[in-house]
């Protein structure tokens, strides 16, 4: 028998490794700004077309390369962070593998331009799928240039399972977030299609994070810093009124590399236990600083799972900490100073001469002893106390034998024809709330109960998703003073995406530049709603449940918004409010479940009511 086991040409092998490290272009401009953040470069600028399809040029002031690194540089495990197997472990720089720039050469055509500080003339390389075809000297300033075209030409499967521009500008927006939090003393800026998205310039973190998320971050955000003999942490956390159902920015970075952690969530939000709603969570930005030694980053390609020594320990820490935190910040008093109004408090002085306060009393005065006097009561008060009894009696009498009017319902509804079993005889049946919570009405086989905020969920969110699928305006209310929100650049891109949406719902947004948008316009029937509140939220979940599909992203922002203006629970709702609710929903399209999957409808059998009386 022949030998079957070869080795694999470098093009292959560098294309099977692409597919781990290059999924898509946010991978490509992560990997480059990478390498520009250890070659010391101090302003950093990031220029894609076609959300990276057509080219992502990455430019830094960095160290530069000669002509020999140049070439090296593009090599399997070629790299000038790590020497030995033994530096694994004191790893202080992003990348490592020497794996990204062969990734990137197998996958597309790159060109290359570096000169090294004190070289008077540097070097360009051009390669396309693994191969040098042109290298030569060239005039060029101190860093690299890298211009990558064509991402994925030669394997037309990756280009095909690309999403669309809107969907990986955002990926790559999420990318540089993730890379300019950790380095606020460089200069990043970020272009689009030749627009600019982002001017970062270098000072603190804090100012840092204004700039990315908005100004709304100055007042939301506390400091938190602790140095212990297994790590520091630093950073910032959300105060409690801070939090947010969806949305919220939550971020951890390792020894300047961002990092995925559960675990380390759970201790945050359990630092916040009791003190935000259960389902909310609120901002944070923390960073570790640990010995390289304690923890391996050499676990996942994209280097976001990273496994620690002492991670317990640091769980301890990192809730301590926020807690520290979060006590400062409730600790300080409110001072009133509105003295308006207020009784004088004289303030005591020794010297002056204090008189004892004298009482007065009559003492002859017995409380026991009677006196005569009139009485007050009104004349024929007798009158009220007759036979009060008998009528009290007949009224029980009467509701004992009156009975509620009864729905004909199976025990399951079926949704073709349950809109025509609601009513009987033209006459409304008689609802009853329970707790605030639910709607319960008398039906054929026992008791139906109806989750009231689920129910007009389901009433809102067929309204909401026709009057987007038919493009026409469910109703806009100017509001009296608009009001600017800031977005970020990657809910920013969201947000032109879903914009047409938007106006159908009935949102009148003007677009101020740099992400702030003014508000105009809300929906005409969210009264007593922060409008802010809700754009945001609809724009996160757009963005977390990111689809090509465009009935996809209809769903998804129509149950946002039938998701934040459904009657809440414990709402009061009077007899007609009840049933407009139930006439509403059994003309829906499917009265048994939420969008999202919930149960509406529940029976109770009048067996299961007989069995618990028994």
């Amino acid at each position: 028998m022949s030998d079957v086991i070869q080795l694999l040409p470098d093009s292959v092998a560098n294309q099977i490794a692409a597919g781990e490290v290059i999924q898509r272009p946010a991978s490509v401009i992560k990997e480059l700004v990478e390498n520009a953040v250890d070659a010391g470069a101090h302003c950093i600028k990031v220029l894609v077309t076609d959300a990276g399809r057509t080219s992502i040029q990455v430019i830094d002031d960095g160290h530069g390369m000669t002509d020999t690194d140049a070439r090296l540089a593009f090599e399997r495990h070629a790299t000038s962070k790590i020497r030995n197997a033994d530096d694994l472990f004191a790893l202080r720089t992003m990348g490592f593998r020497g794996e990204a720039l062969a990734s990137i050469a197998a996958v597309a055509k790159v060109e290359l331009k570096t000169r090294l500080e004190g070289n008077e003339i540097g070097t360009s390389i051009s390669i396309a799928g693994s191969k040098v075809t042109n290298q030569e000297p060239v005039s060029c300033p101190v860093g690299c240039n890298f211009t990558i075209e064509n991402l994925f030409y030669n394997v037309p499967a990756r280009r095909k399972f690309l999403k669309t521009n809107a969907t990986e500008l955002n990926n790559i927006m999420t990318a540089f977030e993730r890379i300019v939090l950790v380095y606020p003393d460089i200069n990043f800026i970020i272009y689009s299609n030749g627009t600019e998205l982002l001017n970062l310039r270098a000072g603190s973190l804090h100012q840092r994070i204004s700039d990315v998320f908005g100004k709304r971050f100055n007042q939301d955000i506390l400091p938190l810093k602790v140095d212990t003999a297994i790590c520091n942490i630093s950073g910032f956390v959300g105060k409690p009124d801070a939090a947010r159902r969806k949305g919220a920015h939550e971020y951890f970075f390792v020894n300047g590399r961002y990092m995925k952690h559960p675990y380390f969530h759970k201790a945050v939000v359990s630092a916040f236990d009791r003190l935000i709603p259960m389902g909310m969570h609120v901002p944070y930005f923390i960073y570790f600083d640990i010995n390289p030694a304690d923890i391996d980053v050499n676990i996942h390609p994209t280097k976001t799972e990273i496994k620690f020594e002492n991670e317990q320990a640091i769980w301890q820490i990192l809730t301590a900490a926020v807690k520290d935190a979060i006590g400062k910040f409730c600790e300080v008093p409110s001072i009133d100073f509105d003295t308006e109004g207020k009784p004088d408090i004289p303030i005591f002085d020794p010297a002056q001469d204090v008189t004892i306060p004298t009482t007065s009393f009559n003492p002859s005065y017995n409380p026991f002893k009677s006196t005569s006097h009139q009485s007050s009561a009104p004349a024929g008060w007798q009158r009220l106390y007759d036979e009060p009894s008998a009528r009290f009696e007949d009224t029980i009498v009467a509701s004992r034998h009156e009975q509620l009017p009864m729905f004909d319902m199976p025990d399951t509804i079926d949704e073709n024809t349950a809109a025509g079993k609601l009513l009987i005889e033209d006459k409304s049946p008689a609802h009853y709330q329970y707790k605030g919570k639910y709607i319960m009405t008398a039906v054929k086989s026992g008791l139906m109960v109806i989750d009231q905020h689920r129910a007009d969920m389901r009433i809102r969110y067929e309204k909401y998703l026709s009057s987007i699928r038919s493009r026409t305006s469910a109703g806009t209310q100017r509001v009296l003073f608009p009001e600017i929100v800031k977005f970020s650049p990657s809910e920013g891109i969201m947000l032109r995406k879903i914009m047409p949406e938007l106006t159908d719902m009935g949102f009148d947004l003007a677009d101020m530049g740099h992400d702030c948008y003014a508000v105009n316009g809300v929906p005409s029937d969210i009264d007593g709603l922060n409008f802010v509140t809700l754009l945001t939220s609809i724009v996160n979940d757009a963005t977390e449940k990111s689809n090509d599909s465009t009935d996809e992203i209809n769903k998804s922002l129509a149950l946002s918004m039938a998701r934040s203006t459904a009657i809440p629970q414990g709402q009061i709702l009077d007899n007609n409010e009840m049933e407009n609710i139930v006439n509403g929903l059994f003309s829906c399209s499917n009265v048994n479940y939420t969008p999202d999957g919930k149960t509406i409808i529940g029976i109770l059998r009048q067996t299961e009511i007989e069995k618990l009386l028994n």
